[in-house]
């Protein structure tokens, strides 16, 4: 099965995404800091059993081919970009799987600048958002994020937690550089019935 790759507009704006697969199981596949469908997930779109599962990987708006608009961050970001991730899904299924937006509030001295980052990291996110925009947007998620550290004793969505009734398959990265392997263990806890 080939991928697909195409836009549609969820909630006032025009959401990038690639869906693959045929599958009953829908696997969707949200991308971290300043990521997107492609850089975060290419290898998951290209190997993933295609009958056993419908894959998107999407781009929130302000990330990847998601733009316009700019990405900014209000204070409720994220609830927003689930009900975007929600209401995109509903054109594929409305049970599906969840990855990924499980943020650390911890942070390095240097995350900020970007000019800090090694070029492996750097090198694809300046391509696909060219440095200025990557520079900006990395420094306005930071401030997104910190904010949360500061209010709420750093609570994300943990109140939250027990009320998703949704299969929920939760996979996280070994060598992800800004979340624990904590933050994957504690909502499989907290998420009843979660693999």
């Amino acid at each position: 099965t080939s991928i697909t790759s195409a836009k549609i507009q969820v909630n006032g704006v025009h959401l990038h995404y690639q869906q693959t697969g045929e599958g009953s199981h829908a696997v969707l596949l949200l991308p971290g800091m300043l990521g997107s469908g492609q850089t975060d997930f290419g290898p998951q779109l290209k190997s993933m059993n295609k009958q056993l599962f419908t894959v998107v990987a999407w781009d929130p708006r302000g990330y990847g081919k998601s733009i316009p608009p700019s990405r900014d961050f209000p204070p409720d970001f994220f609830e927003r970009d689930a009900k975007d991730a929600v209401d995109l899904m509903q054109v594929w299924f409305v049970p599906f799987y969840w990855k990924g937006h499980n943020i650390s509030i911890l942070f390095y001295v240097g995350i900020r600048d970007v000019s800090k980052w090694s070029e492996k990291v750097r090198k694809p996110l300046e391509e696909l958002y060219g440095h200025k925009y990557f520079a900006e947007t990395c420094e306005a998620w930071v401030d997104g994020i910190s904010r949360f550290a500061e209010n709420s004793d750093g609570n994300i969505c943990q109140q939250l937690l027990p009320d998703i009734k949704c299969p929920t398959f939760i996979i996280h990265g070994e060598k992800d550089p800004l979340v624990p392997q904590a933050h994957a263990e504690y909502i499989h806890k907290h998420i009843k019935g979660s693999r």
